[in-house]
């Protein structure tokens, strides 16, 4: 059976250590959100984010806008909250629905990007000069860490799309891994996942990788997620996976409380970036 990177413990000691940060600060830092549409997973990712940030003495704003709205309301309101002083960190709940992300995230103000998805804050991850990185990239890379894992030479695959992928690609990158990327319809999907000692999965596809996909052995980072019958699942099929990998990650509770935490950080480095 495989060891479960429990991120759920790991961000615990992290929101901690946060909640302390933001009581010695001179002013109550806030996040803005825009969530677009009635996703059920989005709306729960949401909840918590408003949750901890509660726990932790952020401020935070919801924005929310049906499936359709048109792309250039969600600008004007990227725009406006740019403009205010009083907000310190921007992100748009992805998945959009059908909004073009890119589009969406290039009108984010780059010292508010607390999502780290703005291009200025890849190219600055790219060049090793990043303030504010992909707070999902973040917690993939500490779940890596928490599993004993060392990256150089390991061959790695990420299957993602290319919004999600670049980010966690530039991380791995920093620590010498050899980095393949795929989509989730290639069609030699499972041979290329099972050549990976680490695979990190993040397409929204429920149980799309099954434990005859995965090299025995690997560490397993699932960032999936989507609800199915009332429950929250990953990509990965978990029963089959937990036969084979020597670490995995629990969807819920592994790389959705560690992203949460990433960006409880990233919060704070916008804040002190727009003071």
């Amino acid at each position: 059976m495989a060891e479960i990177l429990n991120g759920k413990q790991l961000a615990k000691g992290i929101h901690k250590q946060i909640k302390q940060k933001v009581a010695q600060l001179d002013e109550q830092p806030v996040l803005a959100v825009l969530l677009i549409g009635k996703d059920p997973a989005s709306h729960t990712y949401v909840r918590i984010k408003e949750e901890e940030c509660r726990k932790a003495g952020i401020g935070f704003e919801l924005f929310l806008y049906p499936s359709d709205e048109p792309e250039e309301n969600l600008i004007n309101t990227i725009d406006e909250l740019n403009k205010c002083n009083d907000v310190h960190g921007i992100l748009v709940q992805l998945p959009l629905p059908s909004q073009n992300a890119d589009k969406i995230i290039a009108a984010i103000d780059p010292t508010k990007d607390v999502d780290g998805f703005h291009r200025i804050n890849i190219d600055k991850l790219k060049n090793g000069d990043a303030k504010l990185v992909s707070a999902v990239a973040m917690g993939v890379m500490r779940l890596i860490g928490l599993s004993g894992t060392h990256l150089r030479e390991k061959q790695t695959v990420v299957v993602a799309s290319d919004l999600f992928a670049e980010p966690i690609v530039e991380l791995l990158h920093h620590r010498h891994a050899n980095v393949t990327v795929l989509h989730a319809d290639d069609a030699e999907l499972g041979k290329k996942t099972k050549k990976a000692d680490v695979l990190i999965t993040a397409v929204g596809k429920p149980e799309l990788i099954t434990g005859a996909m995965i090299k025995k052995g690997a560490i397993v980072i699932d960032v999936g997620t989507t609800r199915v019958s009332g429950h929250i699942v990953g990509d990965v099929e978990f029963e089959s996976a937990n036969l084979v990998a020597k670490a995995i990650t629990p969807v819920p509770g592994g790389v959705g409380p560690m992203t949460v935490a990433m960006l409880l950080e990233n919060i704070l480095i916008a804040y002190e970036l727009n003071k």
